[in-house]
């Protein structure tokens, strides 16, 4: 018997904020933390702990510079990042056109 979409969802996008991370980083090549807590409404805070857990994983990487005398934080989705990512997008596509549920 197959296994339903739904066990394919990956439990690192379940929250909002990350989903709304790993998308934005799967749109833009990087996008830096000031955008990300813009786009996303989030506080430095939240951001952070999402960041955080995301890199854990090794879903994301992260990249800091100057900007003149400016700290500036960036980040990037990995290849595992992207890879987990799109399966997660193709499971919840799966189970949108799955009739019976």
């Amino acid at each position: 018997m197959k296994q339903h979409p739904i066990h394919q969802l990956n439990k690192a996008f379940d929250n909002r904020a990350r989903l709304g991370i790993v998308s934005a980083l799967r749109a833009r090549k990087d996008v830096t933390f000031n955008e990300l807590k813009g786009l996303l409404e989030l506080t430095d805070g939240n951001l952070a702990t999402h960041l955080q857990a995301l890199e854990k994983v090794d879903y994301i990487v992260v990249k800091k510079e100057f900007a003149g005398r400016k700290p500036k934080t960036s980040y990037t989705l990995t290849r595992k990042g992207k890879i987990a990512f799109d399966k997660h997008i193709e499971a919840l596509a799966s189970i949108i056109n799955t009739s019976g549920l």
